[in-house]
Order: structure tokens, then C-alpha cells, then sequence
């Protein structure tokens, strides 16, 4: 099995774990917490700037993930249907926290700060819709980055097995 092969791998997989870490402790833990503790408004403030700052973070990993499948690409690696599969997978989840992070969470900030309140008006029904996409998102995220991680362990065990035959 290629060095580059498995220096890829762990990179791949620590940014998969950040980003998907931070979606479960956000989504399962954090928000519902502090929703349900903090009185509104404060706790929307809160929840916004924490969103905000974890748009920056999974951006960052979305980045190094598709640096590693050019990287792959660039080095010529051998590809199998997974690997197609998983570099899909990859644009994908990138994608998505790009339009959070650049489109979503933006406008959801500008609405909560302009004093909309979800469901309330014209703007808290603008915001109850863009939370509800951005959470969307977020899941979407969720299942496309386990599946990443599973299609990263099928890959280097399908490297690990062709270097065993040769």
C-alpha cells in the first residue's frame, strides 16, 4: 500500500471526524442544551455565534477533504467505482456546508439580530424556514460524512489486499 495512500487516509478521516464530530455535539447536544437552559433571546445569540464559528471549522475540513482527493487524483492513485463514490460523497458534504456557511447561516444571523422570531411575520417565517433548511443540511452532512469514512476504510482495505497479491 502507497505512503500516499495512507498519509491521505488519516488526513481525510481526522477532518471527517472534526466536521461530523462537531455536527453531533452541535446538533445532539449543544443547541438543545442551551435552547432549552438559556432564555430567549440570549440563547439564540449564542447558538448563532457558536453556528457561525462551526460554519469556519467544517468549511476548513470541507476544504481538506477535497484537497486529499486531488492530491489522490494528481498522484494518479488507482481508482475503483468507491473511490468515485467517495470523492462524490466528499463534493457533496462540501457543498452543503458551503451554502450554510456562506448563504444559510449569514441570513439566519441577520434575520435573529434584526429581531425576527421564528414563526412571527413575514422575517420569522423567512427564519423558521431557513433553520429548517439548515438543519437539512446538517443531516444530509451527517450521513454523507459515516458514509465517507466507511468508503475511506473499504479503500485502504482493498490497497492493503492488492499489495498482499503483488
Amino acid at each position: 500500500m502507497s505512503r500516499l495512500r495512507v498519509v491521505t487516509a488519516i488526513l481525510a478521516l481526522l477532518a471527517v471526524a472534526v466536521w461530523l464530530g462537531g455536527l453531533v455535539v452541535l446538533g445532539a447536544i449543544a443547541a438543545p442544551v442551551v435552547f432549552s437552559v438559556v432564555p430567549a433571546p440570549s440563547s439564540a445569540d449564542a447558538m448563532t455565534v457558536v453556528f457561525r464559528r462551526f460554519d469556519v471549522v467544517a468549511m476548513a475540513c470541507a476544504t481538506l477533504l477535497l484537497v486529499v482527493e486531488a492530491t489522490r487524483a494528481l498522484a494518479r492513485e488507482r481508482f475503483a467505482w468507491s473511490d468515485q463514490v467517495r470523492i462524490g460523497a466528499s463534493a457533496l458534504a462540501g457543498g452543503l456546508a458551503v451554502v450554510e456557511g456562506a448563504f444559510l447561516s449569514p441570513r439566519i444571523a441577520a434575520l435573529h439580530w434584526g429581531g425576527a422570531v421564528r414563526g412571527l411575520g413575514p422575517e420569522g417565517m423567512e427564519l423558521a424556514h431557513l433553520h429548517d433548511l439548515a438543519e437539512a443540511c446538517g443531516k444530509a452532512q451527517l450521513a454523507l460524512l459515516a458514509a465517507i469514512i466507511a468508503l475511506q476504510v473499504l479503500a485502504l482495505r482493498n490497497a492493503s489486499n492488492e499489495a498482499a497479491r503483488v
